[in-house]
């Protein structure tokens, strides 16, 4: 029968329930220390019953760690970071770690205070996106004591260790190919760079490409915001007004380029033909669109699971080895909006 009473529940509660000593019980519960089979099933049964929480924190305070790994992500609402979080989920579920989340809204002083809400808990490690961390972060998570993975970059240098695609790469390979196909009056739009580093350095990884090329960018415009299929269609209608003999439009992800996409079939515009599109991500959500827009896969999922392997890895040996720099390697997906050569 469910605890009626308004105090918490204890050990001692479960000790009667079950008819076991509480010495007994704080093993079964903490999966410690040689217990018959029948004797856990009764303790798990009786504390079930009575809707029994250990007090972790307690048992905490002896060794200083919680079983919480504080995750730390940018957004909720773009599509990206979902996918990052199954990937840790699906390793962390066969342990005893727990990912708790933290958003920060690309927003240095609240990734401060959000690290330092989570660290104060002394999880067991920390998943943080993105290298790029004020001065009073960095000092935070060198001085935790615990594992660190920063994820989604390679461009830069980790405070423990780092696992992620390099993002000037990426839109350098971007750039290559656009360049290949033989457009040359190129737009290019985006989130405002100083709020988003990993789009600011495949825009500097894509111009350089082109420069290379002796291509410029024709036409440029930056939003702050919500990645929305909205804002892509309002941009792209303005800049073919603007400047209207673009032969491609580069988006620095795929939910404006797919706004942008609807936008010029509406029109009545040839895609590829007259303009190409690409943007970034690999969302699969808009494969159900007219057209597959070409796109560059993040490695999200790969991501997410790989930084969960170092933290789970180091948390059960924390002597053993782990790779500190895991760069993966993505692929562009041509898609029906760029043309191959």
């Amino acid at each position: 029968m469910a605890n009626e009473d308004t105090r918490p529940l204890t050990l001692r509660d479960v000790s009667e329930a079950s008819g076991v000593s509480e010495m007994t019980v704080s093993r079964v519960l903490r999966n410690r220390g040689d217990v018959s089979a029948a004797t856990r099933e009764k303790v798990l049964e009786a504390a079930k019953a009575l809707g029994y929480v250990p007090n972790k924190i307690a048992g905490a305070l002896a060794s200083q760690r919680v079983n919480l790994v504080a995750v730390i992500i940018p957004s909720l609402s773009n599509m990206v970071f979902p996918e990052v979080m199954t990937g840790i989920s699906r390793v962390l579920e066969d342990t005893e770690l727990q990912p708790v989340v933290g958003v920060t809204d690309y927003l240095p002083e609240k990734e401060e205070r959000v690290l330092y809400e989570m660290l104060s808990w002394r999880p067991s490690g920390v998943i943080i996106a993105g290298i790029e961390h004020s001065e009073a972060a960095r000092a935070m998570l060198k001085a935790s004591g615990i594992p660190v993975v920063e994820i989604m970059d390679v461009d830069g240098t980790p405070v423990d260790s780092m696992v992620g695609i390099s993002h000037r790469r990426a839109g350098r390979e971007m750039g290559k190919a656009i360049l290949k196909a033989g457009y040359s009056r190129i737009g290019f739009m985006g989130t405002k760079m100083p709020l988003d580093h990993r789009a600011r350095k495949r825009f500097e990884g894509f111009t350089e490409a082109l420069a290379k090329g002796g291509i410029e960018i024709a036409d440029q415009e930056f939003y702050s915001g919500g990645s929305a299929l909205a804002k892509g269609r309002e941009m792209t209608e303005a800049m073919l007004k603007r400047t209207p003999d673009l032969d491609f439009l580069y988006y620095s992800n795929d939910m404006i380029g797919a706004g942008g996409m609807l936008y010029l079939i509406e029109q009545g515009i040839d895609i590829p033909g007259q303009i190409g599109l690409a943007g970034f991500n690999g969302v699969e959500l808009l494969q159900g669109l007219p057209r597959r827009l070409a796109t560059m896969d993040a490695c999200r999922l790969e991501i997410g699971t790989k930084a969960a392997q170092i933290i789970a890895g180091l948390v059960e040996d924390p002597k053993s080895t782990v790779e500190k720099i895991v760069e993966l390697t993505p692929t562009i997906s041509y898609g029906d909006t760029l043309k191959r050569r």
